[in-house]
């Protein structure tokens, strides 16, 4: 076989041992090797990435392959399989500073508005309610339940496509049908179209939710991967606070129907910002480069390890089954799918309470009900903000001996002291709403310290969740998506009826004594997780396969060194 001609030498080829590989952050193609709902993970090589990532800045977020796996092709001509060179442009992790903030920005922002969309609802349904002769409000409420459903559902179907199409293609159309869908909302003759077209808004917007995470771990190294996934949770953090902000004065000045011409606005300003964004899933690049090349030079053993078609279908399947499998059979997973479905649920029913205790009982307008949740803002960034503190504290804990990586309790540290913060919160907003000669200044302040302990919740639960399941962590983190979403879009339903009833003061109490009662949950596992991890069948599943792995890592670097 002759050497590659100097037309490709521009081409950067390495050997098979330098390969990244098959799976991404988001959803691992290693994860859905198999059509059973834990299969074995031997196959694919664990612990040399997590060496490598730590020593590597250019490496990338997806697992080694230290031999062949189904979806992977091994070369007949290693020293014509198509890789990324160290400083090779179209290696995501070499793009500009620049390029990368803006691609951050382009995620986070699309995902701050598909969030939104939730929320601004609410500021309109007066309105909607009027117009449409609908007088009851648990109904109207539908349309929160009805688009929290549709997130859940869209984010099982369209994760896998990204595995085969690549992230932009899925961002671009996502996004575009997104935008298109709005537009029945806000030329809807009834209140039954409205319902309808939002969970399908919602199920394809979910694709931003699903994804645009793995391709900030796409571009992002190790060392700022957690600045990079925390610059990019303000998006979809503070939107269901800016939700009723915007909506507020659009239904008030504009009317409801300005409620979803304004996200459509916004959707279609985010729509050309993914499509802008160049193709970030480094499986899908190394494809079309070997096919680039294959096609100028007319010799068909250029090649990358992922040229064989992988099945849609199959991976859609295994999407589908995979998280419930884990929801129902993992008892970590019992707990912590019910700690954040709770938290989740108390979080949506602000957006009940705050309508009823500004607008209802103390006389604000739709506008000024809609900036109370400025507390809320404000706390959500504060708990962004402290990442660098956040990291600081986890970084102290042991690490364990077998990954040489911190124990995943050491996230449960962080949602400890959140745990505490958001019931004080809750608890503070319920006893200073009502009667209305307490200032209305405490009540938006209490939402200060609710909102930073939900984000902190939502970003180290989850954390905590992806680091104890590896390779399990897209189906885990999926099958908690789904639970909150369900507990959320149901609790939100009897929100209406419970604090017209109730009155504030008792059913933010109880919602509070409920949280207060939860947090026995994050703190028996930063005292017992271990012991509790130790009893998981899918977590010793894995560590047998990371052991396994490991030996075979250490005999081929024995080998390579006597070969030498």
């Amino acid at each position: 076989m002759s050497k590659p001609s100097n037309e490709t030498e521009s081409h950067e080829i390495h050997d098979t041992k330098t390969c990244n590989t098959s799976c991404s952050a988001s959803s691992t193609l290693s994860e859905l090797e198999d059509d059973k709902p834990l299969s074995s993970l031997t196959r694919t090589s664990t612990h040399a990435t997590a060496r490598a990532a730590d020593d590597d800045d250019l490496e990338l977020p997806y697992l080694t392959i230290t031999h062949p796996t189904r979806n992977t092709v091994q070369s007949e001509h290693p020293s014509f399989e198509v890789t990324f060179g160290h400083d090779d442009p179209e290696n995501p992790l070499n793009w500009p500073t620049w390029y990368k903030a803006y691609t951050i920005g382009a995620m986070s922002f699309a995902s701050c508005v598909v969030i939104l969309f939730s929320t601004s609802y609410t500021s309109g349904m007066p309105g909607m309610m009027a117009e449409f002769h609908v007088t009851n409000k648990p109904v109207a409420t539908l349309g929160v339940t009805f688009y929290l459903l549709g997130l859940s559902v869209g984010s099982l179907i369209l994760a896998p496509f990204s595995e085969v199409f690549g992230r932009r293609p899925v961002y671009s159309v996502a996004m575009g049908m997104f935008c298109i869908l709005v537009l029945p909302c806000a030329l809807a003759g009834n209140l039954e179209t409205v319902l309808v077209v939002r969970f399908c808004a919602a199920v394809v917007g979910s694709a931003m939710m699903a994804n645009s995470p793995g391709t900030v771990a796409d571009i992002s190294s190790p060392t700022y991967r957690a600045l990079c996934f925390s610059i990019w949770s303000l998006g979809p953090m503070s939107g269901p606070v800016l939700g009723p902000i915007i909506g507020g004065f659009a239904y008030q000045y504009l009317g409801w129907r300005w409620t979803n011409w304004i996200v459509m606005i916004l959707a279609g300003l985010a729509w050309l910002m993914v499509s802008s964004v160049k193709e970030s899933y480094a499986p899908v690049i190394l494809k079309r480069k070997a096919a680039t090349i294959r096609a100028a030079t007319g010799e068909d053993q250029w090649t990358s390890r992922y040229d064989e078609p992988v099945p849609v279908l199959r991976l859609l399947a295994t999407n589908l089954q995979r998280p419930f499998v884990l929801t129902f059979t993992e008892p970590i997973l019992w707990f912590w799918d019910l700690y954040v479905a709770v938290c989740y649920a108390t979080y949506y029913l602000c957006f009940v309470a705050y309508p009823i205790v500004f607008r209802d009982i103390r006389g604000w307008s739709a506008s000024m009900s809609g900036l109370a949740f400025s507390g809320m803002g404000v706390g959500t960034v504060l708990a962004i903000a402290s990442e660098p503190l956040a990291r600081r504290l986890i970084n102290r804990y042991p690490r364990e001996p077998h990954s040489g990586r911190v124990a995943p309790e050491a996230c449960v540290s962080i949602v400890c002291i959140a745990a505490v913060l958001t019931p004080l919160g809750q608890l503070w907003f319920t006893w200073t709403a009502t009667p209305t000669s307490t200032h209305w200044i405490w009540s938006i302040l209490s939402g200060v310290p609710f909102a930073a302990g939900q984000t902190l919740i939502f970003i180290y639960a989850n954390s905590y969740i992806a680091s104890s399941y590896g390779l399990y962590s897209a189906s885990a983190l999926c099958g908690n998506l789904v639970v909150r979403s369900v507990v959320g879009g149901t609790l939100i339903l009897a929100g209406q009826q419970m604090y017209h009833t109730m009155s504030p003061h008792w059913a933010g109490t109880l919602i509070g004594l409920v949280q207060v009662v939860c947090i026995g949950i994050p703190l028996a596992f930063f005292r017992l997780g271990r012991s509790i991890r130790q009893r998981s069948p899918a977590l010793q599943e894995l560590l047998a396969a990371q052991n396994i792995t490991r030996d075979d890592a250490a005999a081929e670097k024995g080998a390579s060194a006597a070969s030498q």
